[in-house]
C-alpha cells in the first residue's frame, strides 16, 4: 500500500515523458503561442477603435467610466511596445516573402550561435505575452468591441489580409514560437512538419471568423474616417493604417508567388508534353522509312 502512490507518480512520470505524449503536448503549445500575434493584430485594432472614440465623441460627466484599471493602465500607457513587435514581426515576414531566407528566422544547430537568439526568443514571448494579456483582458472587460465600425471591405482584401497574416504567423512560428516550444519540450531543435503548418492555418482561420475579420480593419478605418472628419491623425493611426496594407502587401507577394509557381509547373507540363509528342513523331517517323525499305 506504501509503494503505490510512489509507483503512480513514476508511471505518470514516464507516461507524460514519453516521445508518444511529447509531440501532442508540443503541438498545443505551438498552437497557443502562434496566436499570440493575431491577438496582438486585434488588440492594435481594438486601441486605435477606442482612440477613434475618446476622440471623436464627448463622454458625458455624469456617467461613469467602466471600472478597469487594466485597460486604463494599458491604454494611458504608451503600447509602442506592442506596436513596435508587431510591426518587426511584419517587417521580417514581408523580407521573408520577397528574398526567401532571414537570418533570424533561419534555425541554427549550433549550440553557441543558438542559445542567444533562444534566449531572445524567450524575452520577446513573455513581453508578448503579459503585454497582449493586459491589453485583451482590460478591453473585454471594458465591453471593447469594434466589430462593424466603418465600411466593411470586400471578400478578396479581407482573404488577401488574412494570407498576410498567416505568412506573419509562420514567420513568428519559426523565429520565436518553434524555438522556445523546443528547448522547454525537447530540450533541442526539432524539425518542422506539415501538421504544424495546418494546425496554425486552422487555429488562425477559427479566430479569423470569430473576431479578426470584423475588428482588425479597425487599422485602417480609424484613419480615413478621421480625415473625412478633419481630425489630427496621431501617430498611432498611421501606424494601424501602416500595418494593416503591409500585410495586406504581405498577402499579395504571397499570391503573386503562387501565380508564378503555378504558372512555371503548367509551363514544365506543357514543355514535358511537347517534347513526349516530338520524340513520339519521331519515332513514327523512324518507324515508317523502316517500312519503305523493307
Amino acid at each position: 500500500m506504501g509503494s503505490w502512490p510512489l509507483n503512480f507518480y513514476q508511471n505518470s512520470r514516464k507516461l507524460l515523458t514519453s516521445p508518444a505524449m511529447k509531440q501532442p503536448f508540443h503541438l498545443l503549445a505551438v498552437i497557443l503561442l502562434s496566436l499570440w500575434l493575431p491577438l496582438a493584430f486585434l488588440l492594435v485594432a481594438r486601441l486605435s477603435y477606442v482612440n477613434y472614440l475618446l476622440n471623436a465623441t464627448v463622454p458625458d460627466p455624469s456617467t461613469p467610466s467602466p471600472p478597469s484599471f487594466l485597460w486604463s493602465f494599458y491604454f494611458y500607457a504608451n503600447p509602442a511596445l506592442i506596436y513596435l513587435l508587431v510591426t518587426s514581426a511584419s517587417v521580417a515576414a514581408l523580407a521573408h516573402g520577397l528574398t526567401g531566407k532571414l537570418g533570424f528566422v533561419t534555425e541554427s544547430t549550433d549550440t553557441i550561435h543558438r542559445r542567444p537568439r533562444l534566449y531572445i526568443a524567450w524575452v520577446v514571448l513573455c513581453i508578448v505575452q503579459v503585454s497582449v494579456g493586459l491589453g485583451i483582458e482590460g478591453s473585454v472587460a471594458v465591453g471593447v468591441d469594434g466589430a462593424g465600425f466603418g465600411v466593411k471591405r470586400s471578400f478578396l482584401s479581407r482573404m488577401i489580409f488574412f494570407l498576410g497574416l498567416h505568412e506573419i504567423m509562420l514567420v513568428w512560428f519559426r523565429s520565436v514560437v518553434k524555438p522556445v516550444a523546443d528547448d522547454s519540450i525537447f530540450g533541442g531543435v526539432s524539425e518542422e512538419r506539415w501538421v504544424h503548418r495546418t494546425a496554425i492555418a486552422m487555429a488562425a482561420g477559427t479566430l479569423w471568423w470569430w473576431k479578426l475579420r470584423d475588428e482588425v480593419e479597425s487599422l485602417v478605418v480609424v484613419a480615413e474616417a478621421k480625415k473625412e472628419l478633419a481630425m489630427d491623425i496621431e501617430m498611432s493611426d498611421f501606424l494601424g493604417w501602416w500595418l494593416y496594407y503591409l500585410t495586406v502587401t504581405i498577402g499579395m507577394v504571397r499570391v503573386v508567388k503562387a501565380l508564378f509557381w503555378l504558372g512555371f509547373v503548367l509551363l514544365c507540363r506543357r514543355v514535358r508534353r511537347d517534347d513526349i509528342d516530338e520524340t513520339t513523331s519521331e519515332e513514327e517517323e523512324d518507324e515508317d522509312e523502316d517500312d519503305e525499305k523493307v
